[in-house]
């Protein structure tokens, strides 16, 4: 099988990683830079332009698999040429919560709606999808963010701390359901993601949607797990709809777009977005994810030695 991987950030690196060790499979990494670095492990990196549609559907000849990281514009253009190029199927760059509770419109979309539609347009005619759903990347959590794994560049919030907790400064936002208990959340860690991705090469059939998770609980017990791993409670916040919407209204008043996303994206938690109990994947390939606790306890071990 040839893999074509549009995209080079952190979870492209796992992708190609596992690829290049476990597998026999042929695979090419799509940039809009050159990328050393990669190019350097032997990985053939092809520097493309996503508005040059022949130039794209060249590159693809003869790939069998798809795996978008990149959104919007520059997907879409990929999906038609992979049509033309007659790849057998492709993954868009979803990698979040699970279609299955997604509200139909949302100020979070990064085009997945309609990179979708157009999938949905040229299944019939031969090319197969597949969405990939992880929950939140573990990374949120990290020292330095998604931003320090390389992840997040197009979300707007890849800094340490921009997402329901602040570990080094001990503060947490805590989402809500609708029931007033705390909202429960699936998540992955990025590397477990593409062990996943890897593994499920090798089954003979995807459906269209498949769905991993390394930990799934609720967002106190995320809160809790990190209060006990800096021996100290956090100062907390806890939020429901109508104190998010307030937030919300207060964030667009004085434009701050980073603290717009910010509510947005607790309250697609506290909908139940970025949840799902289950996790087909899990139960089809022999991949073992990490769990939080142990994953979040190896992340922050280098930075106890300088706190």
């Amino acid at each position: 099988m040839k893999i074509a991987i549009a995209g080079t950030n952190g979870l492209a690196f796992w992708i190609a990683h596992y690829l290049s060790t476990e597998t026999y499979h042929s695979f090419i990494l799509l940039s809009r830079a050159p990328k050393p670095s990669l190019t350097a492990k032997g990985w053939q990196v092809i520097v493309v332009n996503y508005t040059n549609s022949d130039e794209l559907q060249f590159q693809l000849s003869g790939v069998d698999l798809v795996i978008s990281l990149v959104t919007g514009p520059p997907q879409i253009g990929l999906i038609d040429a992979a049509f033309r190029a007659s790849v057998r199927r492709f993954a868009p760059a979803e990698f979040i919560g699970s279609t299955l509770r997604r509200q139909p419109s949302t100020p979070l979309d990064r085009g997945q709606r309609e990179a979708l539609a157009r999938l949905q347009h040229y299944a019939p005619q031969g090319m197969a999808y597949t969405i990939l759903s992880c929950g939140l990347f573990y990374e949120h959590f990290a020292p330095g963010g998604l931003a320090f794994s390389n992840l997040g560049q197009s979300s707007g919030l890849n800094a340490e701390g921009d997402l329901m907790m602040s570990v080094r400064t001990l503060r947490a936002q805590i989402p809500l359901a609708l029931s007033g208990q705390p909202a429960t959340v699936c998540m992955t860690s990025a590397q477990d993601v593409g062990r996943f991705v890897v593994a499920a090469l090798e089954m003979p059939d995807w459906p269209t949607e498949l769905r991993m998770c390394g930990s799934r609980m609720n967002t106190l017990q995320v809160v809790e797990i990190a209060e006990n791993l800096m021996n100290h409670p956090f100062e907390r916040a806890y939020h429901n709809t109508a104190t998010l919407n307030s937030a919300m209204l207060f964030a667009q008043t004085s434009a701050n777009v980073k603290d717009q996303l910010r509510y947005l994206t607790l309250l697609a938690i506290g909908n139940g977005e970025f949840d799902f109990d289950d996790a087909n994947l899990n139960g089809m390939v022999s991949v073992v994810p990490t769990p939080f606790q142990e994953w979040l306890q190896l992340a922050w071990a280098t930075q106890f030695a300088v706190m």
